[in-house]
């Protein structure tokens, strides 16, 4: 974690006085992702879990029908960069490159699949998974838990995929790259991701219920809020979508039915 981290004075105010101390804070890196003996894109990231990150990102974007499409994937010594060699879906390419939209995410993520939503909102994840009111708690009190890298700066998104196999928890300055980087991980260690809930620290927005869906994530969790696209997105996919929870109280947006153990609705009347 130390490669991560930085520590310089600062000058810390509070009630209009000033004091001089040391303060520790993130270093991010320049990490240039290489497809097939050709430089794909660069990304402002953490040097750390790059093979996942970029396995990641080429599921999410479609460039890749499958993690078994990739193949020789390493980094570099200086960690810096990344290559892969894979099958890969040349049409999803271009898209990425074509027409780029800058999403909404941490350090400006760039998605081709924005520009192809309608084919890509076709899919309907229609899964059997039910997930436990209780489970669902337990599960966020574990991801609510502190780490040692946000302790230290406070800086850093996180995710965290919960699978039969396991759980799995990646940081990143991006929320997108901590998503990459999770979902990356999962598929490295051969983990079968199909019924698997994934807990996020940033808002719902649009192309993170694109990145889940590419994905085949059913369940998403998040502290944060949803947008309105991204409620309508999760609701024509089949995506389970929860916003601002915190402990045991939370925002179901989206197909609540794949959640047991609720009471009866009743209707609020303002």
């Amino acid at each position: 974690m130390k490669e991560f981290l930085h520590t310089l004075p600062i000058e810390q105010v509070q009630d209009g006085h000033s004091t001089i101390t040391n303060d520790c804070v993130i270093v991010e890196q320049k990490i240039a992702f290489f497809l097939n003996r050709s430089l794909l894109l660069s990304v402002m990231s953490l040097p750390q879990h790059q093979d996942a990150h970029l396995l990641g990102f080429l599921v999410s974007e479609g460039v890749v029908t499958s993690p078994k499409e990739v193949h020789n994937l390493c980094v570099s010594a200086d960690g810096l960069q990344v290559f892969a060699d894979a099958h890969i879906d040349q049409d999803a390419l271009q898209r990425l490159f074509a027409d780029k939209t800058l999403t909404s995410g941490c350090c400006v993520g760039v998605s081709g699949n924005m520009d192809n939503n309608a084919a890509v909102l076709k899919r309907f994840l229609d899964t059997p998974l039910i997930v436990p009111l209780d489970f669902l708690a337990q599960q966020l009190a574990l991801f609510e838990s502190p780490t040692p890298l946000f302790e230290k700066t406070g800086c850093v998104h996180k995710a965290m995929l919960v699978c039969n196999q396991g759980t799995l928890l990646c940081e990143d300055i991006g929320r997108h790259n901590a998503i990459d980087k999770v979902m990356g991980r999962a598929y490295l260690l051969g983990y079968n991701t199909t019924d698997s809930v994934l807990f996020v620290s940033g808002r719902l927005s649009l192309e993170m219920v694109t990145k889940a869906l590419m994905h085949r994530i059913c369940v998403v969790v998040s502290k944060a809020a949803a947008t309105f696209q991204a409620i309508r997105a999760a609701q024509e996919v089949g995506i389970t979508l929860i916003g601002f929870a915190r402990g045991k109280k939370f925002n179901i947006y989206t197909h609540s039915g794949r959640i047991a153990g609720l009471y009866a609705q009743q209707a609020i009347v303002e």
